[in-house]
This record gives structure tokens, C-alpha cells and sequence, in this order.
């Protein structure tokens, strides 16, 4: 069950980015790419890596660490803080994103990278702040270490490092995933083939509420948004 509801976000995820592959390559040649080379970083460098699921993000503090925000169940399930220390993998992760549970926690840049190349300060080209000195930037990830509610939309990693950076808290990818999902809204292909997935579901699993009311709620939600 775990790892479908992995692949489910995983694909979400992937059309939320699409129109963001031709915008990569460009990111790519504008920025300065390195892997693991903490000390070509600076204190209050905004660093980038690919994850499974998303683009993650962190704010470099110097001496090899980097804090970022991290969804986790496990500090919901133990105190044991050396567990709670390790990297965090993406079961747990998908489970603190299902449970809304986060903390800004301080890793390595290897542990932070995941086995990711690091892109650095990408963000500068795009976002309309100049960014803060190096060392306010810092402080403000430090000060905001600990527990924190996380929030898919409203409340991610992306949304801490440009609060820290730029002093204003916003996500790109979110913004991009909901623009995603207003065009599949919008597009009323959508409407025949939820319609068509209810009447398979039905016809597989035999006319029940659970197979009938989504065959006909989802479509018609679909086509009144639209």
C-alpha cells in the first residue's frame, strides 16, 4: 500500500514538472553545478537536489551542514533521537507528508544530497528579491530549527529557504502543481475518462457505493469546475 501511494504522488509529481523540462536544461547552464563540494559553499547558500518524489531544498550553514525542512513520521512514533537522526528515508518521508508532521533539521551536504548532484542558488535568477546577506540567511534557518507543521502546499522545504533567503515565503513547485491540476480540471477529456474509469471499476469490482458514488461524484465535480 506504502509504495503505491509512492508511485501515485511520484507520477502527480511528474505532470506537475512537466513543462519544467525545458526550464531545467536552462537551469542547468545559467547555474554552477556541484556535487558534494561543501567547501566551494557559502554560509546562506540556497542548495538544490533532486529527490524521488520533488526538487529539495536547504540553506547552507557552514562546516559541512545544511539545514532543511524535512516531512517525518518518526519523531510521531519515538524519542530515540539517534534514529530520528538518520537520514530520512522516503517511506518516512511519504508518511510525515501523509501525517503533516516536519521538522528543520540539520544533515551533512552528502546526506543532504541523497546521492544528488547540488545546484547552487538557482533561485536568484528567478525570484524578484535580492537576497539577504549570507548570514541573516543563516540565522533565520537556525532560528527556525525544530518541529514544524508541514504542509504540501502551503508550508514545504521550498517555502522555508526563500522566507530565509528572500524574506518571502513561496514555492514554485506548488504553484506549478496547482496550475497543473486547474488544466486538468479545465480539460473536459477529463470528465470522459473519470466516467470511463468508474464504469471499469464497476464492471470489475460489481455496483457498490464505494465503485458507484465516485463513478458519478468525480465526473460531475470535474464538469461543474470546469
Amino acid at each position: 500500500m506504502l509504495d503505491s501511494l509512492a508511485l501515485l504522488l511520484e507520477k502527480t509529481f511528474l505532470l506537475a514538472h512537466f513543462n519544467f523540462f525545458t526550464t531545467a536544461l536552462f537551469k542547468k547552464e545559467r547555474c554552477v553545478m556541484r556535487r558534494q563540494e561543501s567547501v566551494s559553499f557559502r554560509r546562506g547558500d540556497l542548495l538544490e537536489v533532486p529527490r524521488t518524489l520533488f526538487t529539495h531544498f536547504g540553506i547552507y550553514l557552514g562546516d559541512n551542514k545544511v539545514a532543511h525542512l524535512m516531512p517525518d513520521i518518526l519523531p510521531v512514533l519515538t524519542r530515540n533521537t539517534s534514529h530520528i537522526q538518520k537520514v530520512v528515508t522516503n517511506k518516512r518521508l511519504l508518511l510525515g507528508v501523509i501525517y503533516k508532521n516536519a521538522s528543520i533539521r540539520v544533515d551533512t551536504v552528502e546526506d543532504f544530497a541523497y546521492g544528488s548532484d547540488i545546484l547552487l542558488n538557482t533561485m536568484d535568477a528567478t525570484m524578484r528579491k535580492q537576497p539577504l546577506a549570507g548570514e541573516e540567511v543563516a540565522r533565520r534557518a537556525e532560528k527556525l530549527i525544530g518541529h514544524i507543521p508541514y504542509s504540501l502546499l502551503w508550508n514545504n522545504c521550498e517555502h522555508f529557504v526563500t522566507y530565509c533567503r528572500y524574506d518571502s515565503a513561496v514555492s514554485v513547485q506548488t504553484d506549478k502543481f496547482c496550475e497543473c491540476l486547474k488544466s486538468v480540471i479545465r480539460d473536459q477529456r477529463s470528465v470522459l475518462l473519470t466516467t470511463v474509469i468508474g464504469m471499469l471499476s464497476m464492471f470489475l469490482y460489481g455496483i457498490a457505493p464505494c465503485t458507484a458514488l465516485p463513478t458519478f461524484i468525480v465526473p460531475f465535480t470535474l464538469w461543474m469546475a470546469g
